[in-house]
């Protein structure tokens, strides 16, 4: 009897539990996956995994970094 365990040998989900999406990227703000990557991920290829997963670091400029907000603002006033 073997006592190792089954593993799948798949593409982690790159979520990091920051689940919002960018009003004008259009993607998360957490992850960088777009919505329909998001909700396709189950489903998908380990390629298309892998393919998404690399592409996701350049994705990240995409997205606007907040400067601080409403307290940012009430600074500068």
């Amino acid at each position: 009897m073997s006592d190792e365990i089954w593993q799948r040998n798949e593409v982690e989900s790159p979520c990091v539990k920051i689940c919002v999406v960018h009003p004008n990227a259009r993607i998360c703000i957490g992850c960088f996956r777009s919505v329909e990557e998001i909700t396709q991920w189950s489903r998908m290829s380990h390629a298309e995994r892998a393919r998404i997963m690399d592409e996701l670091p350049n994705r990240k400029g995409q997205v606007a970094q907040r400067r601080g907000g409403r307290a940012a603002r009430l600074k500068r006033s």
